[in-house]
Order: structure tokens, then C-alpha cells, then sequence
């Protein structure tokens, strides 16, 4: 459960257990603590609103270690966050009916019933909350060098916004605030859609869209750790992540080349990309263009209706109507989870590459 190379982060805890958490190593020293950056993110993450799970959490960030007044001090860094709102007794009908879409009957195989599977477990959203906190953390401090994460919902089931860049500034209504959505029209038709689906006790899909800009030229590392490839695998361990593109996506299955090409402008100083919505990386290296990638997650497996499926006590399939609270969609909770993953990579590779400013 880590993730980076000269950056790495290791998750801990889990959904039930006392708390989750997460060590960070080779963090520089020097990075000062903005504790309200750190609030704000964990407020767009935190559940309980009205259009998700029901669970309250105040989820505090403590900084255990790797902080001197406030500034990093260059040793481990860990956080954790307590889970004070659990209801395990929501979870009874585990292990022996294991929920159809979770990690129920994979995990509890895998471990021959030692893992603990409430609210998920070590496979929960919940474990995406120290995520979060590092993000706070870090992104001040990357803006400081002009790199920039932001992420709004782009889609729920058939409603999509605008692209961010022709959207207003967030949040422009409540609609935008509760949906993560900038755009106020599509965001008043994804809570309609929501009603509905809430209506019909059923749940929906989505995606969060992502523009990372101001990385230096030449950030990241050629093949398998290269910009696109750390992000595609970053992403694709967010909770319920089913796909990921960039740029153009898989819609050049009806491009030409003339068309995808992107020309080179600017000066043998300062080159610069042309053309609409050019590649953010060549090559696994940063083009200097803003990368543009959008998640798609799959509707919550954690629906209050009757589904049939396997009781392993009987041996046969029944019945199984799942309590407790859970969201009717995910994106709008993700997005601060999108950009913590991005931050988290672009961090490593930039210190890997030695693009990372003292």
C-alpha cells in the first residue's frame, strides 16, 4: 500500500479500525505546514453532506511526526486521522454474505478470513482521507513553483460540463459547491439526476476531470515511470476507478495524425506547443501544455435495495439488503482525491528529476 519511489507514501489503519493514516518518506525538509490549505481539502473530502454518505467524521489531521514548528524537518513524516463515526454492527452480514461489487469475497480468500471487512476495510474510500492531508501539505508549496492541480466533476451518469477552462471560477453557485461541478447549469441537472436515482434507491456513475499545469519541460521519467503511466497507475488505485484518459482520450481511434499533431512554436528557449488542447506529455515527459485526464468511477456497489448473491453459511444465493451509509455517487467526493493522487506524482517525479526547487 505505497506508492512513489523518492517520495513514498504508505497508507495505514483502515475504515473501522481507530483511525487511517499514512508515513511519507523523503519529504525535504523546509516545506511550512499551511493548516488551513489542509482544512480546506479535507472539507471537500469529508463525508456527510447531502449528497453523500451519511457518516460523521471530523477528520482532524494530527502530524505525529517529520514537523519542527511546523516546518518539515526532512525525517518520516506520518498523519493520521481518528474514525470516531463507525456503526461495525451495519456490517454483520460479514462475512458470510459477502456484497456483490466489493472486495468482500476476493479479500477475505486472499487473507482465508483474517481481514477485517467492515466499511471495506483496507480497501475503503476512508483510506483516501491522508491522502487528502498530504495534498494539503504539498500543494502550496508545488504552486509556489507554478504547478497547479485543479479537478471539478465532469460528468454523472448522461449530464457533462463544460471543460474546466471554459467554466467560471469555482464554486459560482451553491448547485457548483455541492456537486464540485464549475459549471452552475450542469451542476443543477447532476442533482436532479441524483434525486432520481436516490428516488428509485439506486446508485450512478461518474468522472472527475483533471488539469495539471505548470510542470517544468522534461518532468518525469522515460517507460513505466513515466508522467502519464505514474498518473494512470495513481489513479486507477482510487476506490471504484474503472478509466482513465489523457488528452484527447481514446477518442484519436477517429483522429488522423494531421489532426492529433501538435506543432512546435515558441524559440529554441522557450518552445511551445500549439494547436487545441495539446499532449501535456511526449514520451512520459512533460511537454510544458497543461495534461488534461479524466477518471471514470463506477456506480457505488453499496445500493439499499435487494440483490441476490452468494451466501457462503448456505452455500446458496439470497437475498442480501445492505444498511449503513453510503454515497449515491462518487465524483463529487473524489475530486480533492483526483488532485491528491496528481500532487502525490508529480511531487516524486519532480524530485526525481531534480525539477523540485529548495
Amino acid at each position: 500500500m505505497s506508492l512513489g519511489e523518492h517520495l513514498k507514501v504508505t497508507l495505514l489503519g483502515s475504515s473501522h479500525g481507530p483511525f487511517v493514516g499514512a508515513t511519507i518518506e523523503g519529504l525535504p525538509a523546509g516545506i511550512t505546514l499551511d493548516e488551513a490549505c489542509v482544512r480546506t481539502m479535507m472539507e471537500q473530502r469529508r463525508p456527510g453532506g447531502r449528497y453523500s454518505s451519511q457518516r460523521r467524521e471530523a477528520d482532524e489531521v494530527q502530524w505525529l511526526s517529520g514537523l519542527n514548528n511546523g516546518i518539515t524537518d526532512g525525517s518520516i513524516l506520518e498523519c493520521r486521522i481518528m474514525n470516531n463515526d463507525v456503526k461495525s454492527k451495519d456490517y454483520e452480514f460479514l462475512p458470510d454474505h459477502p456484497r456483490p461489487g466489493h472486495q468482500d469475497m476476493v479479500m477475505m480468500k486472499r487473507t482465508d478470513g483474517a481481514a477485517d471487512l467492515r466499511g471495506g476495510g483496507t480497501s475503503s474510500a476512508r483510506m483516501t482521507a491522508p491522502l487528502v492531508a498530504i495534498y494539503g501539505l504539498l500543494s502550496p508549496y508545488l504552486l509556489k513553483m507554478g504547478v497547479r492541480f485543479e479537478a471539478q466533476v465532469g460528468a454523472i451518469g448522461s449530464v457533462e460540463a463544460k471543460p474546466l477552462e471554459q467554466c467560471p471560477p469555482r464554486w459560482a453557485s451553491e448547485a457548483c459547491e455541492q456537486m464540485r461541478c464549475q459549471d452552475p447549469e450542469a451542476a443543477t441537472k447532476m442533482i436532479g439526476l441524483i434525486e432520481r436515482y436516490r428516488r428509485e434507491r439506486n446508485s450512478i456513475g461518474s468522472r472527475v476531470d483533471l488539469v495539471i499545469s505548470g510542470l517544468p519541460l522534461g518532468v518525469g521519467e522515460p517507460w513505466f515511470d513515466g508522467l502519464e503511466p505514474a498518473l494512470a497507475r495513481a489513479l486507477m488505485a482510487v476506490p471504484a476507478a474503472r478509466g482513465v484518459e489523457f488528452g484527447h482520450g481514446f477518442s484519436v481511434q477517429t483522429m488522423t495524425g494531421s489532426e492529433h499533431n501538435s506543432a512546435w512554436g515558441g524559440d529554441a528557449n522557450h518552445p511551445v506547443l500549439q494547436g487545441e488542447r495539446p499532449d501535456g506529455a511526449l514520451a512520459g515527459l512533460a511537454t510544458g501544455s497543461p495534461i488534461h485526464a479524466r477518471l471514470a468511477l463506477k456506480p457505488p456497489s453499496s445500493i439499499p435495495q435487494e440483490q441476490i448473491t452468494l451466501n457462503l453459511r448456505t452455500n446458496q444465493q439470497e437475498a442480501l439488503l445492505v444498511k449503513g451509509r453510503h454515497d449515491p455517487v462518487l465524483a463529487p467526493r473524489a475530486v480533492p482525491v483526483m488532485e491528491a493522487m496528481a500532487c502525490i506524482v508529480v511531487a516524486d517525479l519532480m524530485l526525481r528529476g531534480g525539477f523540485w526547487n529548495e
